[in-house]
């Protein structure tokens, strides 16, 4: 028996608009997501900091922009730091949004990472779910999140174990993965371009590791992505040969993909624990395998010898061979990969699945 469609209010990140590039990969998780579960038939309504866009194949999503000053991201800052509450800041007007819309919808999904929703949960009506984004980079999340564990597991979930076991939960979490619209993904079966890497270009990323692996190869690495520390950047360009590195900036999925496709491995060196790893997934998607530092959600993403090689964290001469080995990978195997294990429909299935077990968990308790 078919049931009945969600009426769902999904929250976006406050770091930055959609479309912006400065939400990560939370953006691509939230555009990949609404269009699963409008295809499951779910009513949703986004709400959004101003400015942010949707692709026209989500137009079936309402949208509420919000004014207001970007929230500062918890990775820019010490584990330590406390909570920073900017003045006009658009964290509380987001809120103050789907909490008035949440009293009449079925749930209130947020994919902030950010303390302001993790704290209401237990003190408001509306049934809010928090998609968890990032792992334990703050010890007020770290609290608050292992807090809501105890009272309300089925609030949390996670992209990967590696990514929740950050938190000191009081269960076995729950995972969902990720999603992509592999529609929007080309195979191409042959690869022999430049060496790939891309993310924010900022340290926790570990640019400066590809970019030696490059190097030493006498390779050109190819970065997409926006650069967040421009500093940083400068300082990598400086210490490494002139020309090793062709910055593409940050590009819109079609074009990414049309570019990331030719390359013949993608790099991936993260310094700080990954919650998934899309970039990893993108690159997967068109048949491009990954080279990785097993460190955090890429090493539950990556088999050594199928769909690329896992590597000892900020091992560069491991990089450097199994980069020399990648022509043994079976790009189809990459792509085989992805349909199997992160395609949007079987996303939003599951995300579907946790909230719905939310949803009845929380009326139980009211009971």
């Amino acid at each position: 028996m078919k049931t009945p469609p969600l009426d769902l209010v999904l929250v976006s990140t406050p770091i930055g608009y959609l479309g912006s590039g400065r939400g990560g990969g939370v953006e691509l998780t939230m555009t990949s997501l609404i269009k699963g579960l409008l295809s499951l038939g779910h009513k949703i309504t986004l709400i959004a900091p101003q400015g942010s866009v949707l692709p026209s194949d989500c137009s079936a999503a309402v949208i509420k922009h919000v004014p207001g000053i970007d929230q500062p991201s918890w990775q820019h800052q010490k584990v330590s730091a406390p909570v920073v509450i900017p003045p006009d800041g658009v964290l509380l007007g987001l809120w103050e949004q789907a909490l008035d819309l949440g009293r009449s919808s079925d749930a209130v999904l947020n994919f902030s990472y950010d303390w302001l929703p993790i704290w209401l949960t237990p003190r408001v009506d509306a049934c809010l779910f928090h998609l968890i984004s990032m792992g334990a980079v703050s010890q007020v999340m770290k609290t608050l999140i292992t807090d809501l564990s105890k009272s309300d597991p089925s609030r949390l979930a996670f992209h990967t174990y590696r990514q929740a076991f950050d938190y000191q939960l009081s269960s076995q979490p729950f995972v969902v993965g990720n999603g992509f619209d592999l529609h929007r993904y080309k195979f191409q079966p042959q690869g022999g371009g430049a060496l790939g890497w891309a993310g924010r270009v900022a340290p926790e990323k570990g640019l400066e590791d590809a970019v030696a692996v490059a190097a030493a190869l006498g390779h050109q690495l190819l970065v997409w992505g926006v650069i967040e520390d421009a500093e940083y950047a400068k300082q990598i360009e400086a210490d490494h040969p002139q020309g090793t590195i062709d910055w593409r900036g940050f590009l819109p999925t079609d074009q990414l993909q049309e570019q990331l496709r030719s390359c013949r491995a993608l790099l991936n060196t993260p310094k700080w624990n990954e919650a998934y790893g899309n970039v990893v997934v993108e690159a997967m998607a068109c048949g491009v395998p990954v080279i990785a530092y097993d460190r955090g959600g890429p090493g539950e993403l990556i088999t050594s010898g199928l769909n690329g090689w896992l590597v000892p964290p900020d091992d560069l001469e491991a990089m450097i061979e199994a980069t020399l080995q990648i022509e043994k990978i079976d790009r189809r195997e990459c792509r085989k990969w992805v349909e199997r294990y992160a395609s949007h429909d079987g996303f939003a299935m599951r995300i579907e699945s946790w909230i719905k077990k939310g949803i009845k968990a929380n009326r139980e308790l009211s009971s």
